[in-house]
């Protein structure tokens, strides 16, 4: 237990770490993430720019902050969407069942059907580049994994004790839904959120990277890699450092949500395994 408390302590240290760097960023006395010095171009670390510059001369530091208000911030976004969508979805086809639970379930497996990413990449290659294209694609897919958990956790307590004893008092089904049922899911929905925002972090720089996320000069972690990478052997800390950062909220994530996970709903682990 001391282990795994440690551990999430280090999930939470980090995550909160690069949330903070991102509130703060703009109130910070730094360098512009956009100004551009010709003169100072690939310099290493030095007392003035820490984290060295990048081959306009921009500060890498100041980039990497600002920057985690656009990865970070398109997470949150995206996974305050997909939660709405997958839970409304999941506790429809989960409560009633019959005829609405076979057209919505036959919705998720067909989208279930196509690797996430491809599917995501394919709707923000036709929308056009941009963050917003990013957002749109993600999260017109990633729903459908949530919808299916919460699907399986509804059916489990559509004819409980407790849900039965308020039927018989005559609820109507949006008040036994409110106040009774989604209670006892969203603990498990706020865990799977939380472990599955580090793989949003990872679409959301990898869809950069392919060009059709935030485009330059807006410093996103994945376009920073991929702006980076004519230099990869004179100046491999332009990417490395972006990397770095993804890798880490990634990490922080992951340990969050297994602590949650393992201190408060054991059980998700086959759940999550099952979708």
């Amino acid at each position: 237990m001391a282990r795994l408390e440690r551990l999430t302590i280090t999930g939470v240290v980090l995550v909160a770490g690069f949330a903070i760097a991102a509130i703060a960023a703009p109130v910070i006395p730094a360098h512009d993430p956009g100004a551009i010095d010709a003169a100072r171009r690939l310099e290493g670390p030095t007392q003035s720019h820490l984290l060295g510059t990048d081959n306009l001369g921009r500060d890498m530091l100041s980039r990497i902050m600002h920057g985690s208000r656009y990865s970070l911030g398109a997470v949150a976004l995206s996974t305050v969407l997909i939660t709405s969508i997958g839970v409304l979805v999941g506790t429809l086809a989960g409560y009633y069942g019959g005829r609405m639970d076979d057209v919505l379930m036959r919705i998720v497996d067909t989208l279930l059907a196509f690797p996430s990413l491809l599917l995501a990449l394919a709707i923000a290659g036709t929308i056009g580049p941009g963050l917003t294209s990013v957002i749109a694609g993600i999260v017109a897919v990633w729903w459908a994994g949530y919808a299916r958990v919460v699907r399986g956790m509804v059916q489990s307590y559509r004819n409980a004790d407790f849900v039965m004893s308020a039927r018989s008092l005559g609820a109507a089904d949006g008040r036994i839904i409110l106040r009774h049922v989604l209670p006892n899911v969203m603990p498990s929905v706020a865990i799977l959120a939380t472990i599955e925002m580090g793989e949003l972090i990872l679409a959301v720089a990898g869809l950069g990277f392919l060009g059709l996320g935030a485009q330059s000069p807006t410093p996103e972690w994945g376009t920073m890699v991929s702006d980076a990478r004519p230099f990869l052997m004179s100046a491999p800390q332009l990417m490395i450092y972006p990397g770095v950062a993804i890798s880490a909220v990634v990490i922080g994530f992951n340990l969050i949500g297994d602590g949650l996970r393992d201190l408060l709903d054991p059980r998700l682990r086959a759940a999550i395994a099952k979708r």
